[in-house]
Protein backbone atom coordinates (compact mmCIF):
# COMPACT_ATOMS: atom_id res chain seq x y z
CA UNK A 1 0.00 0.00 0.00
CA UNK A 2 2.92 2.41 -0.36
CA UNK A 3 1.30 4.11 -3.14
CA UNK A 4 -1.77 4.91 -1.55
CA UNK A 5 -2.20 8.12 0.55
CA UNK A 6 -4.20 9.19 3.45
CA UNK A 7 -7.18 10.05 1.44
CA UNK A 8 -7.24 6.92 -0.45
CA UNK A 9 -6.56 5.07 2.34
CA UNK A 10 -9.35 6.62 4.32
CA UNK A 11 -12.06 6.11 1.37
CA UNK A 12 -10.77 2.77 1.01
CA UNK A 13 -11.74 1.84 4.38
CA UNK A 14 -14.73 3.87 5.29
CA UNK A 15 -12.59 5.84 7.31
CA UNK A 16 -12.78 9.37 8.64
CA UNK A 17 -9.66 11.29 7.89
CA UNK A 18 -9.11 13.26 10.92
CA UNK A 19 -5.72 14.45 10.67
CA UNK A 20 -3.41 14.20 7.10
CA UNK A 21 0.38 13.97 7.02
CA UNK A 22 2.38 17.08 7.66
CA UNK A 23 5.83 15.21 8.45
CA UNK A 24 6.52 14.59 5.13
CA UNK A 25 3.90 16.54 2.52
CA UNK A 26 2.96 14.23 -0.70
CA UNK A 27 4.59 11.10 1.00
CA UNK A 28 3.47 8.09 0.09
CA UNK A 29 0.89 5.91 2.27
CA UNK A 30 2.14 3.31 4.76
CA UNK A 31 5.05 0.46 4.49
CA UNK A 32 2.88 -2.21 6.12
CA UNK A 33 0.30 -2.81 8.26
CA UNK A 34 0.49 -3.86 12.31
CA UNK A 35 -2.05 -4.17 14.86
CA UNK A 36 0.66 -4.51 17.88
CA UNK A 37 1.92 -1.12 19.08
CA UNK A 38 4.81 -3.34 20.28
CA UNK A 39 6.03 -4.39 17.52
CA UNK A 40 5.41 -2.14 14.81
CA UNK A 41 8.22 -0.74 12.69
CA UNK A 42 8.33 3.39 11.44
CA UNK A 43 6.05 3.40 8.82
CA UNK A 44 3.45 1.20 9.55
CA UNK A 45 -0.01 2.16 9.81
CA UNK A 46 -1.54 0.76 13.35
CA UNK A 47 -4.98 -0.47 13.42
CA UNK A 48 -6.08 -0.65 16.97
CA UNK A 49 -8.78 -3.46 17.35
CA UNK A 50 -10.78 -4.38 20.27
CA UNK A 51 -10.35 -7.74 22.28
CA UNK A 52 -11.67 -9.59 25.31
CA UNK A 53 -10.07 -7.78 27.70
CA UNK A 54 -8.35 -4.46 25.84
CA UNK A 55 -8.60 -2.25 23.34
CA UNK A 56 -5.79 -1.72 21.08
CA UNK A 57 -7.11 1.48 19.99
CA UNK A 58 -5.97 2.91 23.50
CA UNK A 59 -2.50 2.61 22.64
CA UNK A 60 -2.62 5.01 19.12
CA UNK A 61 -0.40 7.12 21.13
CA UNK A 62 1.70 4.99 22.08
CA UNK A 63 1.66 3.79 18.02
CA UNK A 64 2.18 7.68 17.09
CA UNK A 65 5.40 7.46 19.14
CA UNK A 66 6.86 5.05 17.78
CA UNK A 67 6.71 6.49 14.43
CA UNK A 68 3.87 5.13 12.90
CA UNK A 69 2.83 6.42 9.48
CA UNK A 70 -0.78 6.55 10.78
CA UNK A 71 -2.99 4.98 12.88
CA UNK A 72 -6.95 3.88 12.62
CA UNK A 73 -9.26 3.37 15.39
CA UNK A 74 -12.40 3.79 16.92
CA UNK A 75 -13.68 7.49 16.90
CA UNK A 76 -13.11 7.58 21.26
CA UNK A 77 -9.26 6.94 20.24
CA UNK A 78 -8.79 8.88 17.79
CA UNK A 79 -9.58 11.88 18.71
CA UNK A 80 -7.77 11.19 21.39
CA UNK A 81 -4.70 10.57 19.22
CA UNK A 82 -5.50 13.56 17.41
CA UNK A 83 -4.73 15.93 19.66
CA UNK A 84 -0.71 14.94 19.59
CA UNK A 85 -0.46 13.15 16.26
CA UNK A 86 2.91 14.10 15.70
CA UNK A 87 2.55 14.72 12.39
CA UNK A 88 1.33 11.07 11.77
CA UNK A 89 -2.31 10.11 10.28
CA UNK A 90 -5.56 9.32 12.24
CA UNK A 91 -8.30 7.89 10.31
CA UNK A 92 -11.15 7.12 12.67
CA UNK A 93 -13.69 4.09 11.72
CA UNK A 94 -16.65 2.47 14.68
CA UNK A 95 -15.00 -0.88 13.41
CA UNK A 96 -10.88 -1.25 12.91
CA UNK A 97 -11.51 -4.46 12.27
CA UNK A 98 -13.78 -4.32 9.25
CA UNK A 99 -11.77 -1.06 8.21
CA UNK A 100 -8.57 -3.49 7.95
CA UNK A 101 -10.61 -6.23 5.96
CA UNK A 102 -12.15 -3.93 3.73
CA UNK A 103 -8.24 -2.36 3.21
CA UNK A 104 -7.38 -5.97 2.55
CA UNK A 105 -9.79 -6.80 0.34
CA UNK A 106 -9.27 -3.62 -1.74
CA UNK A 107 -5.13 -4.58 -1.60
CA UNK A 108 -6.34 -7.98 -3.33
CA UNK A 109 -8.33 -6.49 -6.04
CA UNK A 110 -5.02 -4.22 -7.22
CA UNK A 111 -2.65 -7.14 -6.48
CA UNK A 112 -5.20 -9.13 -9.18
CA UNK A 113 -4.83 -5.92 -11.74
CA UNK A 114 -1.38 -6.28 -11.50
CA UNK A 115 -1.68 -9.76 -12.14
CA UNK A 116 -1.41 -11.84 -8.96
CA UNK A 117 -3.26 -15.06 -8.39
CA UNK A 118 -4.55 -16.10 -5.14
CA UNK A 119 -4.70 -19.54 -3.67
CA UNK A 120 -6.44 -20.12 -0.41
CA UNK A 121 -6.18 -22.90 1.34
CA UNK A 122 -8.26 -24.86 4.00
CA UNK A 123 -8.86 -28.60 5.73
CA UNK A 124 -9.29 -29.84 9.08
CA UNK A 125 -5.49 -30.40 9.30
CA UNK A 126 -2.17 -29.86 7.00
CA UNK A 127 -3.16 -26.36 6.23
CA UNK A 128 0.25 -24.79 6.90
CA UNK A 129 2.21 -27.27 5.92
CA UNK A 130 0.68 -27.59 2.85
CA UNK A 131 0.72 -23.82 2.76
CA UNK A 132 4.66 -23.86 3.07
CA UNK A 133 5.20 -26.18 0.44
CA UNK A 134 3.10 -24.62 -2.41
CA UNK A 135 4.99 -21.37 -1.63
CA UNK A 136 8.50 -23.35 -2.18
CA UNK A 137 6.80 -25.16 -5.24
CA UNK A 138 5.86 -21.66 -6.62
CA UNK A 139 8.57 -19.78 -5.31
CA UNK A 140 11.16 -21.02 -8.12
CA UNK A 141 8.60 -19.51 -10.76
CA UNK A 142 6.70 -16.89 -9.47
CA UNK A 143 7.30 -13.73 -7.20
CA UNK A 144 5.54 -15.43 -4.41
CA UNK A 145 3.88 -14.23 -0.96
CA UNK A 146 1.94 -16.41 1.76
CA UNK A 147 0.63 -16.21 5.11
CA UNK A 148 2.99 -15.71 7.64
CA UNK A 149 2.62 -18.29 10.60
CA UNK A 150 -0.67 -18.47 11.64
CA UNK A 151 -2.30 -15.24 10.13
CA UNK A 152 -5.33 -17.63 9.32
CA UNK A 153 -8.59 -15.63 10.76
CA UNK A 154 -10.64 -12.85 10.12
CA UNK A 155 -7.47 -10.57 11.76
CA UNK A 156 -4.61 -13.12 10.17
CA UNK A 157 -5.55 -13.24 6.82
CA UNK A 158 -6.15 -9.52 6.06
CA UNK A 159 -2.22 -9.15 7.90
CA UNK A 160 -1.13 -11.41 5.65
CA UNK A 161 -2.92 -10.01 1.94
CA UNK A 162 -1.89 -6.28 3.05
CA UNK A 163 1.72 -7.97 3.92
CA UNK A 164 1.68 -9.02 0.34
CA UNK A 165 4.55 -6.57 -2.28
CA UNK A 166 3.22 -5.20 -5.15
CA UNK A 167 5.11 -6.62 -7.42
CA UNK A 168 3.68 -10.09 -6.05
CA UNK A 169 2.30 -12.28 -8.57
CA UNK A 170 1.06 -15.29 -6.25
CA UNK A 171 -0.22 -15.40 -2.72
CA UNK A 172 -0.17 -18.32 -1.08
CA UNK A 173 -3.06 -17.87 1.86
CA UNK A 174 -4.25 -20.04 4.71
CA UNK A 175 -7.84 -20.33 6.57
CA UNK A 176 -9.10 -21.13 9.65
CA UNK A 177 -11.91 -21.95 10.97
CA UNK A 178 -14.06 -22.91 14.47
CA UNK A 179 -17.65 -22.59 13.42
CA UNK A 180 -20.15 -21.97 10.22
CA UNK A 181 -20.03 -18.25 8.27
CA UNK A 182 -15.92 -18.20 9.29
CA UNK A 183 -14.32 -19.75 5.44
CA UNK A 184 -16.75 -17.91 3.96
CA UNK A 185 -16.08 -14.85 5.41
CA UNK A 186 -11.89 -15.15 4.57
CA UNK A 187 -13.18 -16.18 0.89
CA UNK A 188 -15.08 -13.47 0.44
CA UNK A 189 -11.85 -10.77 1.23
CA UNK A 190 -9.65 -13.19 -0.23
CA UNK A 191 -11.51 -13.81 -3.78
CA UNK A 192 -9.19 -16.75 -4.75
CA UNK A 193 -8.47 -18.05 -7.92
CA UNK A 194 -8.00 -21.28 -6.64
CA UNK A 195 -9.46 -23.26 -3.49
CA UNK A 196 -7.85 -26.13 -2.73
CA UNK A 197 -9.23 -28.13 0.59
CA UNK A 198 -6.71 -30.54 2.03
CA UNK A 199 -9.19 -32.59 4.03
CA UNK A 200 -11.84 -33.38 6.09
CA UNK A 201 -11.25 -34.62 9.72
CA UNK A 202 -13.13 -34.73 13.24
CA UNK A 203 -12.21 -31.29 14.34
CA UNK A 204 -14.19 -29.10 16.22
CA UNK A 205 -16.51 -31.08 16.56
CA UNK A 206 -17.93 -29.61 19.84
CA UNK A 207 -19.13 -26.78 18.22
CA UNK A 208 -20.15 -28.30 14.30
CA UNK A 209 -21.55 -31.18 15.59
CA UNK A 210 -20.71 -33.64 13.20
CA UNK A 211 -18.16 -34.13 10.05
CA UNK A 212 -20.84 -33.37 7.47
CA UNK A 213 -21.45 -30.09 9.49
CA UNK A 214 -17.24 -29.80 9.23
CA UNK A 215 -17.33 -30.82 5.71
CA UNK A 216 -19.74 -28.23 4.78
CA UNK A 217 -17.95 -25.39 6.78
CA UNK A 218 -14.73 -25.87 5.08
CA UNK A 219 -17.19 -26.37 1.37
CA UNK A 220 -18.08 -22.60 2.16
CA UNK A 221 -14.58 -22.29 -0.01
CA UNK A 222 -16.33 -23.48 -2.62
CA UNK A 223 -19.15 -22.02 -2.80
CA UNK A 224 -17.33 -18.64 -2.50
CA UNK A 225 -15.29 -18.95 -5.41
CA UNK A 226 -16.11 -17.55 -8.79
CA UNK A 227 -17.27 -18.91 -11.49
CA UNK A 228 -14.60 -20.65 -13.71
CA UNK A 229 -11.96 -20.26 -11.24
CA UNK A 230 -10.57 -23.61 -10.40
CA UNK A 231 -10.82 -26.07 -6.67
CA UNK A 232 -8.67 -28.75 -5.52
CA UNK A 233 -10.24 -31.51 -3.54
CA UNK A 234 -9.15 -34.91 -1.91
CA UNK A 235 -9.76 -37.54 -4.32
CA UNK A 236 -12.97 -39.90 -3.12
CA UNK A 237 -13.76 -37.89 0.08
CA UNK A 238 -17.47 -38.37 0.05
CA UNK A 239 -18.30 -35.60 2.78
CA UNK A 240 -17.51 -32.84 -0.21
CA UNK A 241 -19.74 -34.55 -3.22
CA UNK A 242 -22.73 -32.57 -2.21
CA UNK A 243 -20.86 -29.35 -2.64
CA UNK A 244 -18.68 -29.72 -5.68
CA UNK A 245 -20.17 -27.03 -8.85
CA UNK A 246 -19.89 -27.99 -12.13
CA UNK A 247 -18.25 -24.19 -13.49
CA UNK A 248 -15.39 -25.04 -11.53
CA UNK A 249 -12.63 -26.80 -13.07
CA UNK A 250 -12.13 -29.16 -10.21
CA UNK A 251 -8.49 -31.16 -9.60
CA UNK A 252 -8.27 -34.05 -7.15
CA UNK A 253 -4.96 -35.61 -5.67
CA UNK A 254 -4.71 -38.75 -4.05
CA UNK A 255 -5.00 -42.24 -4.91
CA UNK A 256 -7.87 -42.46 -7.52
CA UNK A 257 -7.41 -38.94 -7.88
CA UNK A 258 -5.66 -36.61 -11.11
CA UNK A 259 -3.11 -35.97 -9.10
CA UNK A 260 -1.36 -39.05 -7.62
CA UNK A 261 2.31 -40.58 -5.92
CA UNK A 262 3.88 -42.79 -8.33
CA UNK A 263 6.96 -43.63 -6.28
CA UNK A 264 9.13 -42.44 -3.59
CA UNK A 265 13.04 -43.85 -4.29
CA UNK A 266 15.62 -44.63 -1.59
CA UNK A 267 17.44 -41.45 -2.95
CA UNK A 268 14.18 -39.01 -2.45
CA UNK A 269 13.41 -38.81 -5.96
CA UNK A 270 10.06 -38.66 -5.88
CA UNK A 271 7.64 -39.20 -8.64
CA UNK A 272 4.05 -37.67 -9.28
CA UNK A 273 2.13 -38.43 -12.13
CA UNK A 274 -0.85 -35.68 -13.53
CA UNK A 275 -2.73 -36.61 -16.62
CA UNK A 276 -0.30 -38.20 -18.84
CA UNK A 277 2.36 -35.60 -17.46
CA UNK A 278 4.98 -36.93 -15.06
CA UNK A 279 6.36 -34.94 -12.78
CA UNK A 280 9.86 -35.17 -10.67
CA UNK A 281 10.47 -33.89 -7.57
CA UNK A 282 13.21 -34.28 -4.88
CA UNK A 283 11.42 -32.47 -1.72
CA UNK A 284 13.41 -32.28 1.46
CA UNK A 285 10.85 -34.34 3.91
CA UNK A 286 9.98 -37.66 3.91
CA UNK A 287 7.20 -37.99 6.04
CA UNK A 288 3.71 -39.86 4.42
CA UNK A 289 1.10 -37.08 5.61
CA UNK A 290 3.58 -34.50 4.10
CA UNK A 291 3.86 -36.20 0.89
CA UNK A 292 0.16 -36.14 0.64
CA UNK A 293 -0.29 -32.28 1.48
CA UNK A 294 3.26 -32.75 -1.23
CA UNK A 295 0.42 -33.76 -3.63
CA UNK A 296 -2.33 -31.14 -2.57
CA UNK A 297 -0.07 -28.80 -3.78
CA UNK A 298 1.44 -29.56 -6.71
CA UNK A 299 -2.46 -29.65 -7.73
CA UNK A 300 -2.54 -26.20 -6.77
CA UNK A 301 0.49 -25.47 -9.10
CA UNK A 302 -1.18 -27.39 -12.01
CA UNK A 303 -4.11 -25.40 -11.75
CA UNK A 304 -2.52 -22.14 -12.19
CA UNK A 305 -0.53 -24.02 -15.00
CA UNK A 306 2.77 -24.52 -13.22
CA UNK A 307 4.35 -27.29 -13.46
CA UNK A 308 7.24 -27.77 -10.46
CA UNK A 309 10.20 -29.88 -10.91
CA UNK A 310 13.91 -30.41 -9.45
CA UNK A 311 14.76 -30.14 -5.97
CA UNK A 312 12.31 -28.66 -3.07
CA UNK A 313 13.80 -27.44 0.03
CA UNK A 314 10.52 -26.66 2.15
CA UNK A 315 10.95 -24.42 5.54
CA UNK A 316 8.11 -25.11 7.51
CA UNK A 317 6.39 -23.55 10.26
CA UNK A 318 7.54 -23.59 13.62
CA UNK A 319 6.15 -26.21 16.03
CA UNK A 320 5.40 -28.43 13.09
CA UNK A 321 7.70 -31.66 13.48
CA UNK A 322 10.26 -29.25 14.33
CA UNK A 323 13.13 -31.60 15.36
CA UNK A 324 15.54 -30.63 19.06
CA UNK A 325 18.56 -32.89 19.50
CA UNK A 326 19.37 -32.99 23.03
CA UNK A 327 22.14 -35.17 24.73
CA UNK A 328 22.66 -38.38 24.34
CA UNK A 329 21.39 -38.81 21.24
CA UNK A 330 17.49 -37.91 22.78
CA UNK A 331 15.50 -36.29 19.73
CA UNK A 332 12.61 -34.16 20.58
CA UNK A 333 9.57 -33.91 17.82
CA UNK A 334 8.24 -30.50 18.76
CA UNK A 335 4.52 -30.79 16.85
CA UNK A 336 2.62 -28.79 19.42
CA UNK A 337 0.99 -26.37 17.64
CA UNK A 338 -2.87 -28.39 17.76
CA UNK A 339 -4.02 -31.45 17.14
CA UNK A 340 -6.77 -33.55 16.83
CA UNK A 341 -7.82 -37.08 15.43
CA UNK A 342 -6.19 -37.28 12.24
CA UNK A 343 -3.10 -34.66 12.49
CA UNK A 344 -2.57 -37.00 16.09
CA UNK A 345 -2.58 -40.45 13.87
CA UNK A 346 0.08 -38.85 11.24
CA UNK A 347 2.24 -37.61 13.83
CA UNK A 348 2.27 -41.48 15.70
CA UNK A 349 3.12 -42.55 12.25
CA UNK A 350 6.15 -40.45 11.69
CA UNK A 351 7.61 -41.31 14.78
CA UNK A 352 7.12 -45.02 14.45
CA UNK A 353 8.82 -44.59 10.82
CA UNK A 354 11.43 -42.49 12.04
CA UNK A 355 12.35 -43.22 15.82
CA UNK A 356 15.98 -45.76 15.81
CA UNK A 357 15.28 -46.56 19.28
CA UNK A 358 12.43 -46.24 21.80
CA UNK A 359 9.28 -44.58 20.66
CA UNK A 360 8.27 -42.09 23.39
CA UNK A 361 4.76 -40.35 22.82
CA UNK A 362 3.66 -37.64 25.08
CA UNK A 363 0.16 -36.19 23.96
CA UNK A 364 -2.00 -33.37 25.33
CA UNK A 365 -5.72 -32.84 25.47
CA UNK A 366 -7.48 -32.93 22.02
CA UNK A 367 -10.19 -29.64 22.58
CA UNK A 368 -13.68 -28.84 20.85
CA UNK A 369 -14.64 -33.06 20.20
CA UNK A 370 -17.93 -33.23 21.50
CA UNK A 371 -19.48 -35.75 23.22
CA UNK A 372 -17.15 -38.37 21.07
CA UNK A 373 -14.19 -36.92 22.93
CA UNK A 374 -13.30 -40.34 25.05
CA UNK A 375 -13.62 -42.30 22.46
CA UNK A 376 -11.56 -40.34 20.07
CA UNK A 377 -8.78 -40.51 23.01
CA UNK A 378 -8.92 -43.73 23.49
CA UNK A 379 -8.62 -44.51 19.97
CA UNK A 380 -5.59 -43.00 19.60
CA UNK A 381 -3.87 -44.42 22.84
CA UNK A 382 -4.94 -47.98 20.81
CA UNK A 383 -3.31 -46.61 17.52
CA UNK A 384 0.03 -45.17 19.85
CA UNK A 385 0.43 -48.87 21.17
CA UNK A 386 -0.04 -50.60 17.45
CA UNK A 387 2.46 -48.10 15.95
CA UNK A 388 5.10 -49.49 18.55
CA UNK A 389 5.20 -46.53 20.85
CA UNK A 390 7.40 -47.62 24.18
CA UNK A 391 5.92 -45.12 26.91
CA UNK A 392 3.22 -43.22 26.72
CA UNK A 393 2.52 -39.81 28.94
CA UNK A 394 -0.71 -38.15 28.79
CA UNK A 395 -1.17 -34.55 29.43
CA UNK A 396 -4.61 -33.52 30.61
CA UNK A 397 -8.13 -34.59 31.95
CA UNK A 398 -9.46 -35.77 28.26
CA UNK A 399 -5.87 -37.32 27.12
CA UNK A 400 -5.79 -39.78 30.14
CA UNK A 401 -8.07 -41.51 28.39
CA UNK A 402 -5.64 -42.73 25.94
CA UNK A 403 -3.54 -44.64 29.06
CA UNK A 404 -7.05 -46.70 29.11
CA UNK A 405 -6.55 -48.38 25.89
CA UNK A 406 -2.80 -48.74 25.70
CA UNK A 407 -1.07 -51.70 26.40
CA UNK A 408 2.09 -50.45 27.61
CA UNK A 409 3.84 -47.89 30.12
CA UNK A 410 2.01 -45.20 30.06
CA UNK A 411 2.03 -42.04 32.75
CA UNK A 412 -0.58 -39.45 33.34
CA UNK A 413 0.54 -35.87 34.25
CA UNK A 414 -2.30 -32.82 34.28
CA UNK A 415 -0.03 -30.23 32.65
CA UNK A 416 3.10 -29.46 30.40
CA UNK A 417 5.39 -28.91 33.44
CA UNK A 418 4.43 -31.74 35.09
CA UNK A 419 5.74 -33.75 31.75
CA UNK A 420 9.22 -32.17 31.59
CA UNK A 421 9.28 -33.29 35.32
CA UNK A 422 8.49 -36.77 34.93
CA UNK A 423 10.58 -37.39 31.64
CA UNK A 424 13.48 -35.92 33.16
CA UNK A 425 13.53 -39.17 34.92
CA UNK A 426 12.38 -41.82 32.30
CA UNK A 427 14.41 -40.34 29.06
CA UNK A 428 17.46 -42.90 27.90
CA UNK A 429 19.63 -42.28 25.36
CA UNK A 430 18.29 -42.33 21.56
CA UNK A 431 14.76 -42.32 22.66
CA UNK A 432 12.81 -39.98 20.20
CA UNK A 433 10.22 -38.08 21.95
CA UNK A 434 6.96 -36.95 19.87
CA UNK A 435 5.13 -33.87 21.95
CA UNK A 436 1.63 -33.08 20.63
CA UNK A 437 -1.51 -31.88 22.30
CA UNK A 438 -4.14 -29.08 20.98
CA UNK A 439 -3.20 -25.46 21.50
CA UNK A 440 -4.61 -24.85 24.79
CA UNK A 441 -2.22 -27.46 26.16
CA UNK A 442 1.00 -25.49 26.12
CA UNK A 443 3.35 -28.67 24.69
CA UNK A 444 5.71 -26.29 23.62
CA UNK A 445 6.33 -25.33 27.34
CA UNK A 446 7.43 -29.13 28.45
CA UNK A 447 9.78 -29.13 24.67
CA UNK A 448 11.88 -25.76 26.08
CA UNK A 449 11.88 -27.31 29.61
CA UNK A 450 13.53 -30.31 28.32
CA UNK A 451 15.89 -28.43 26.05
CA UNK A 452 16.91 -26.08 28.48
CA UNK A 453 20.67 -26.08 29.19
CA UNK A 454 21.17 -29.67 26.98
CA UNK A 455 23.17 -27.67 24.38
CA UNK A 456 20.19 -28.66 21.67
CA UNK A 457 20.18 -28.66 17.89
CA UNK A 458 17.36 -27.32 16.48
CA UNK A 459 16.56 -28.89 12.68
CA UNK A 460 13.34 -28.19 10.73
CA UNK A 461 12.52 -30.45 7.81
CA UNK A 462 14.00 -28.56 4.86
CA UNK A 463 16.17 -26.12 7.28
CA UNK A 464 18.70 -24.06 5.00
CA UNK A 465 15.52 -23.30 2.81
CA UNK A 466 15.23 -19.83 1.19
CA UNK A 467 11.64 -18.36 1.45
CA UNK A 468 10.24 -17.31 -2.23
CA UNK A 469 11.07 -13.58 -2.77
CA UNK A 470 8.29 -11.44 -0.98
CA UNK A 471 7.13 -14.52 1.10
CA UNK A 472 6.34 -14.06 4.94
CA UNK A 473 7.61 -16.60 7.11
CA UNK A 474 -5.71 -20.12 16.89
CA UNK A 475 -7.58 -21.79 14.77
CA UNK A 476 -7.51 -25.20 13.03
Amino acid sequence: MRSWDAKRIAATAGAELLIEPSRAPGAAGPNSVSIDSRLLSPGALFVGLRGERADGGAHAAEALAAGAWGVLVAPEHARSAARDAGGGVVLAHPDPLAAMQGLARAWRQELRAAGARVIAITGSTGKTSTKDILAALLGSRMRTASSAANLNTEIGLPLAILAAPGDSEALVLEMAMRGAGQIAELTGIAEPDVGLIVNVGPAHLELLGSLEAVAAAKAELIAGLAPGASVVLPSREPLLEAHMRADLHTVTFGEGGDVVLLERRPDGRTLIRHGTEEIELWPSFSQAHNLRNLLAAVAAARALGITPEGPLDVAFSAMRGERLELAGGVVLIDDCYNANPMSMRAAIDDLAETAPARRVAVLGDMLELGPESPRLHREIGEHAAARGVGLLVTVGPLAAEMSSSFAGESHAVADAGAAAELLEGLLRERDTVLLKGSRGVGLERAVAALGAGRQPQRERPGDGALLAPGACSGRD
